[in-house]
């Protein structure tokens, strides 16, 4: 008939999946609010909010200050219009059969919308039975649970020495690399903030270890870097830890010439600006006293930026990390040696070939912790 919409789709099975079926879908759709989704969220999902942030207050204080049916009324025609974008951008150019996964943040009204929407045009969609809380409660149930065997090689050695740099090569290689560093984005010391990259906060940092800890293979090594509990703000999961400090160590030895001159490399943003390096040294005032950051800080105005480095690597980074690695890594005494004689690019793929090598006739032992 005139003016009729066509006929939709044949009717569809259950159009709802559990956490343990995350593996099945590529697209992962959060209709959440932006500041929920940048809270945490599944990785590699995409926000296409039904409510933006502004949206979802009114709707909340409507609720509070009139009733549930004004707030759903006007809920109802905002989520539509957004909706409606929805289609009209991101879903344009899908085929029939995309089948996304859309989640919100317990499985209710907002997901089932959208769910509902794409369903009747023809796709494939699906809902998270519990949304995002269900699959927050997986998280800290994985992360909190014993580690899955992995057969782990702790990459040790002190500030400076070019472990990072190591884990990159043995990426680069094909080796397996679970890089705590990056997912926390931080360096991991006093100085460790990434110039204009915040760190995420720890439920995000959770979500993206997780998912890390879940592609590994447990048949093959992973390479991981000594961290203490913290990594900048975030803490690391006790279980990932006892596994990590009951494991094998390889030590990368570096000649202290060439740590200063890594670390000046690395840390190059605080070259530029002396004053957010004095100002980050006043942390250490209770440690080493007014006297000697003042010394520092002065150092650091005057550009003299070797003997700076070196002072702080003798007097504060060495013997901390000396009682770290004594009290933590039991193993690193018998620790694989990878010497560094270079800093240049094809120095570590050269060490990290030469490591990989070396651990296909090692003393395996898988931790389980």
């Amino acid at each position: 008939m005139s003016g009729m919409l066509p006929p939709g789709p044949p009717p569809r099975p259950d159009a709802r999946a559990g956490v343990h079926e995350l593996h099945a879908f590529g697209e992962r759709i959060d209709v959440r609010s932006p500041a929920e989704f940048a809270e945490d969220h599944l990785p590699g999902a995409v926000n296409l909010p039904v409510l933006d942030n502004a949206e979802r207050a009114r709707v909340g204080a409507l609720y509070a200050q009139v009733s549930a049916f004004e707030a759903r009324k006007v809920g109802a025609a905002l989520a539509a219009r957004n909706i409606a974008r929805m289609v009209e951008t991101h879903a344009r150019d899908k085929t029939p059969t995309w089948r996304p996964l859309v989640y919100c943040w317990r499985g209710g009204q907002r997901s089932r919308a959208v769910v509902h929407v794409l369903g009747e045009i023809g796709w494939r969609a699906v809902q998270l039975s519990g949304g995002y809380r269900a699959y927050r409660r997986h998280v800290v149930a994985k992360l909190e649970a014993p580690l899955a065997p992995l057969d782990l090689r702790v990459v040790c050695g002190p500030t400076g020495s070019g472990k990072s740099r190591l884990l990159g090569a043995l990426a680069a290689t094909g080796a397996q690399v679970l890089d705590l560093e990056g997912l926390a984005r931080h360096r991991g010391s006093l100085l460790g903030d990434l110039p204009d990259d915040p760190q995420p906060g720890q439920k995000a940092f959770e979500s993206a270890l997780c998912d890390a800890l879940g592609s590994l293979d447990p048949q093959r090594p992973v390479f991981v870097e000594s961290e203490s509990k913290r990594i900048g703000v975030l803490q690391v999961p006790d279980r990932l830890l006892e596994a990590m400090r009951a494991a094998q160590c390889v030590r990368v030895d570096t000649p202290r010439a060439l740590r200063v001159a890594l670390l000046k490399s690395e840390y190059g943003h605080f070259l530029t600006d002396p004053q957010a390096l004095g100002e980050r040294l006043e942390h250490l005032v209770p440690v080493h006293g007014r006297k000697t950051i003042v010394a520092w800080r002065d150092a650091a105005a005057a550009g003299d930026f070797d003997p700076l480095v070196g002072e702080l690597l003798d007097r504060h980074y060495d013997p901390l990390y000396a009682r770290s690695i004594e009290r933590n890594f039991p193993r690193h005494a018998d620790a694989r040696v990878a010497t560094v004689t270079s800093l240049d690019a094809a120095a570590f793929d050269a060490l990290a070939h030469d490591v990989v090598a070396r651990e296909r006739t090692p003393e395996t032992a898988v931790v389980t912790p």
